[in-house]
């Protein structure tokens, strides 16, 4: 196994009030587990060295990026949910951070203050902040948070106290008044942006941001293609991997980092090069999102020797899918875009929500998979009662499948993997 290192910076991390003893632990132990996890695999793609550079520099490199814009007085703005529209941010010269927590450290801070029975991805966010131990949280000037379920709705309020915090309300429904709602909440979100930032945003500048953002989804739809080939030539871990790194790294160079990826992955389609022998049995993700460093899930199916070829979560398809039409110059139609865009994304909060269902149906044909494993993060109750349409659908078309609750805790790794074993055991049959 390759030596890696989390690289560290201490005066940095001063400057943002971290608690720089506990930090650095976990500094330590996250090289750690990534060079366990990631570069223990074999027949990695060359291209994958530079999402290992971003995760090498997690903690320094890109929060330096963070510091320089806010020095430049340009609006750095943390979010947690892909309803977010990020072209606003980007259109005023801003930077937009996703926040979202996958990690176990931080959620006994939470429950410090937050009740122990919500969401753990809740949780983890904010005691990231709670325990002054992301720098992502100590850099931003405030956060946007939504409406998605009950447990954030409420968890703002009290994130409040830590750092300005704002929120949008996300309809429930797909109605015309409910589309009417959100054009309202994105045109508030547009001005807060402006009043924040000091800059009023121009067509021009959206229509600009819509293209960044575009590419960066068009990329993401690629290396996605890309893992419909048998064999598959890249891992379900660094395709994970790739799309946490999109909630953060600077989304331009991202996308051409990822299309230099593809061009890689085009070349070793071509020769017969897998990730994984042409005979690994492939599955398919859906459900709830898997924020960074959540490889939990991942980890166990490759080790078994399957590869995951698609994830139908927020962390994956879910946030680029859908991109938004180009070309008006004129405001009220691009943001009449934005908002039909962003209608689109088939969140479990919506009510009904046939359209998922369908979705992932079609994933999974799409991605060569032969079973689908749904992923449901404890108390994520829309997502948990949702998995009932999921199942259903699955069984109605013959589709070997497995449901799996979980947190970030790792004392239900050897019942899990007792599990997929058997699920793998039974779709190899």
């Amino acid at each position: 196994m390759q030596d890696f290192e989390i690289q560290a910076y201490p005066e940095l991390w001063r400057e943002l009030d971290m608690d720089l003893e506990r930090f650095d632990k976990a500094r330590q132990m996250l090289g750690t587990a990534y060079a366990k996890t990631f570069l223990s695999q074999a027949n990695r793609p060359q291209k994958m060295a530079y999402f290992d550079k971003m995760i090498s520099e997690i903690f320094g490199g890109r929060v330096e990026e963070l510091m320089q814009a806010k020095k430049e007085g340009r609006p750095v703005v943390g979010t947690f949910c892909v309803y977010i529209p990020e072209e606003i941010v980007v259109a005023a010269d801003g930077v937009c951070v996703g926040l979202c927590g996958g990690s176990q450290g931080s959620v006994p801070d939470a429950e410090k203050i937050l009740p122990r029975n919500i969401c753990p991805m809740v949780k983890s966010a904010f005691g990231f902040k709670a325990g002054r131990i992301c720098p992502y949280f100590q850099a931003v000037d405030f956060v946007y948070g939504e409406t998605t379920c009950d447990a954030k709705k409420k968890t703002w309020e009290i994130l409040d106290r830590l750092v300005p915090t704002y929120v949008m309300e996300i309809p429930q429904m797909k109605k015309e008044r409910d589309r009417v709602l959100w054009l309202e909440e994105v045109k508030d979100f547009k001005a807060k942006i402006e009043e924040v930032s000091g800059k009023t945003i121009s067509s021009g500048q959206l229509a600009e941001a819509i293209k960044i953002i575009n590419g960066k989804r068009l990329a993401l739809q690629r290396l996605t293609r890309h893992r419909a080939a048998s064999p598959a030539p890249i891992s379900g871990k660094d395709a994970l991997l790739i799309e946490q790194i999109a909630f953060y790294d600077e989304p331009v160079r991202f996308a051409a980092k990822v299309n230099e990826l593809c061009d890689e992955l085009d070349d070793r389609i071509a020769n017969g090069a897998g990730a994984f022998p042409p005979e690994a049995l492939r599955v398919m993700v859906s459900g709830t999102p898997m924020a960074l460093p959540n490889w939990k899930i991942h980890n166990l199916v490759e080790s078994a020797g399957a590869v995951i070829v698609g994830e139908e979560s927020c962390i994956g398809t879910r946030y680029f899918k859908d991109c938004i039409t180009e070309g008006s110059q004129d405001m009220d139609e691009q943001l009449a875009a934005l908002t039909d865009r962003y209608m689109r994304i088939d969140c479990s909060c919506f009510t009904p929500n046939d359209e998922r269902v369908t979705q992932v149906l079609q994933e999974y044909k799409d991605s060569a998979a032969q079973g689908i494993l749904h992923y449901s993060l404890q108390f994520c109750h829309t997502y948990n009662i949702e998995e009932i349409k999921i199942r259903e659908a699955c069984q109605r078309e013959g589709i070997p499948y497995l449901s799996i609750e979980s947190d970030y805790s790792p004392e239900d790794i050897g019942q899990l993997q007792t599990r997929i074993e058997a699920f793998l055991e039974q779709i190899g049959e």
